[in-house]
C-alpha cells in the first residue's frame, strides 16, 4: 500500500507521521520545534522524520505543512514563529531521502484534510476556518484547493474609528486587546468567554460586537468564494458551547459547521497534499 510521509510543523511542536492512502495513520511521533536557527531546524525535521519511519520502503512522497507563506515549489520566504526565513524545505528534503517532496501553508493543509476525510467531505465546496493564535482560513472545490488567502487573518476591518487586522479583533490571542478597546480587562478567550456565560453585562456587549466582526468577515468570504460550508477549528473552539450557535444565528448567510479531523487535520491534510501532488 503507498504511504507518505506527512510533516506538521509548528512554533511548539513538529508532528510526524506515516499515513497511508486510506488515510490512516500508521504511526506518529511528536518532537519539539527547533526555533531560531535555520541549519539546526532543517537538521531536526531530518532527525524526526528517520526517528519517526526508519522503513520507508512503500513511501511515495514526504509532505508537510508549514505556518508561513510558501511558493509553489515549497520554498518557504518566512516562518515568523519559527524565527527562520528562506527556508527550501521542499528542495532539501527531496535531496536528503531521495523522494518527491512538497509543501503547503498548514491551514491549506487542513483544509484538505476536512474536504476529503471525515464526515465534512461530503461537501463539495468547503472553506476551513482557524481561529486561534491568528486566523487562518482556504478554499476548497471539488477536494482540491482553489486559489484564495490563507493570510486571511490579516483582512484590514474598521473598528472603533481604526483599521485593525481582523485576527487583532477577533482571534483568541487578542481577546485581552479587544476586551481593553472597550474597557473590559481579561487575560485571555477563555475568561473573555466565561464572563459571557455568567452573563457579565459589558462582556456581553463586546461580545455583541465580536459576533457582529466574525459574521461580517464570513460574510465576506461568503460573497466571494460562495462555499457550501465554513468549517471551523482552532484554540477558540474550545469556547464552542458559548458562541458557535451565536455566531451561527449571526450568520443566516452561510452553513458553519466544526471541523471533524481533529489533531490530525494538518497531518491527514500533508498526506493528502502529497497524494494528490504525485497524481
Amino acid at each position: 500500500m503507498k504511504k507518505v510521509i506527512a510533516l506538521d510543523i509548528g512554533g511548539t511542536n513538529t508532528r510526524c507521521a506515516l499515513i497511508n492512502e486510506n488515510y490512516e495513520v500508521e504511526q506518529v511521533l511528536i518532537k519539539d520545534t527547533i526555533v531560531g536557527n535555520k541549519d539546526d531546524f532543517l537538521n531536526s525535521i531530518v532527525n524526526v522524520v528517520n526517528e519517526a519511519v526508519p522503513n520507508r520502503e512503500e513511501v511515495i512522497a514526504i509532505a508537510a505543512g508549514v505556518p508561513g507563506r510558501v511558493r509553489y515549489d515549497g520554498y518557504i520566504d518566512a516562518l515568523p514563529n519559527v524565527g527562520i526565513s528562506d527556508i527550501p524545505l521542499a528542495a532539501f528534503l527531496k535531496s536528503v531521502f531521495g523522494i518527491p517532496a512538497f509543501v503547503r501553508n498548514d491551514a491549506e493543509a487542513a483544509a484538505l484534510a476536512e474536504a476529503n476525510v471525515g464526515p465534512n467531505s461530503i461537501y463539495k465546496s468547503l472553506y476551513f476556518v482557524t481561529v486561534s493564535t491568528g486566523v487562518g482560513g482556504a478554499m476548497t472545490l471539488g477536494g482540491k484547493l482553489v486559489p484564495s488567502s490563507s493570510e486571511v487573518g490579516h483582512t484590514a476591518t474598521f473598528y472603533k474609528g481604526q483599521i485593525h487586522e481582523f485576527e487583532r479583533l477577533c482571534a483568541g490571542s487578542y481577546s485581552k486587546q479587544f476586551c481593553a478597546l472597550n474597557g473590559l480587562e481579561v487575560e485571555n478567550s477563555k475568561e473573555f468567554f466565561a464572563l459571557v456565560k455568567n452573563k457579565d453585562e459589558r462582556a456581553l456587549a463586546v461580545y455583541s460586537d465580536w459576533l457582529k466582526l466574525f459574521a461580517s468577515w464570513i460574510k465576506m468570504n461568503q460573497d466571494a468564494f460562495e462555499p457550501e460550508v465554513f468549517a471551523f477549528t482552532g484554540g477558540v473552539m474550545k469556547s464552542k458551547d458559548i458562541f458557535f450557535e451565536d455566531l451561527q444565528k449571526a450568520c443566516p448567510f452561510a452553513k458553519l459547521v466544526e471541523c471533524g479531523c481533529g489533531q490530525y487535520a494538518g497531518l491527514i491534510g500533508a498526506a493528502v497534499y502529497g497524494f494528490q501532488s504525485q497524481k
